[in-house]
């Protein structure tokens, strides 16, 4: 397991409409993910499968895809982050009034996202996706080298998203994130746990 610490960058909040802005949303209609502001986001590994655990490499891909975020996107900014077992929590601050970096776009992204980061504005959807990608062709290349039968492509398709709403919630989330390690026999995404009554209440940072 390993965890990530902030790059101090400023939290810039958008409006909190509590009908529609909850976790597990995937993806919400209503809501413009390049809006500035805090998201928390959990990638979970296909089936949940402890691949983090089981290949210390693909671990190392992971950190290093994930603090290269603000390189690949110039107003995006990585904060508290873990990688567990099987699974990824990470906070991703987006601050759009930034200047847009001029010339080409980053790795990762799919055509149908270039006119919004050449406009400025790239969306959640669009860094979380690159981040995945980018992971999935570096382990590629080393499985294939190593001629490993390990799974390519190790990642769930979708991923779960929160909106951070204030700055209490914020340190909330960080604390959750700091702590997750110390919880992994406890936590929902543990395979073990899977069936167990209760796993499925809410989270700490939730209350």
């Amino acid at each position: 397991m390993r965890r990530g610490h902030p790059q101090g960058a400023p939290l810039q909040l958008m409006t909190y409409n509590p009908a529609i802005h909850h976790r597990r949303s995937i993806r919400l209609k209503e809501y413009d993910y390049a809006l500035s502001g805090a998201y928390f986001v959990t990638i979970c590994t296909f089936n949940r499968e402890c691949y983090f655990m089981q290949f210390p490499q693909l671990m190392e891909i992971v950190d290093e895809e994930w603090r290269r975020i603000s390189k690949r996107f110039h107003m995006a900014f990585t904060d508290e982050y873990v990688i567990m077992p099987n699974h990824f929590h990470g906070i991703v601050i987006i601050n759009n009034e930034m200047e847009c970096r001029q010339g080409g776009y980053p790795q990762g992204v799919s055509l149908q996202n270039v006119t919004d980061i050449i406009n400025g504005k790239p969306n959640l959807g669009t860094i979380v996706g690159s981040f995945k990608s980018l992971c999935v062709n570096a382990w590629l290349k080393v499985i294939t080298s190593r001629n490993n039968n390990a799974r390519g492509k190790f990642w769930q398709s979708n991923y779960y998203e929160h909106i951070i709403r204030s700055e209490d919630e914020l340190n909330r989330i960080r604390n959750y994130i700091i702590d997750n390690p110390l919880k992994w026999e406890s936590d929902r995404e543990n395979p073990v746990n899977q069936n167990r009554p209760g796993t499925k209440q809410a989270e700490e940072w939730m209350v």
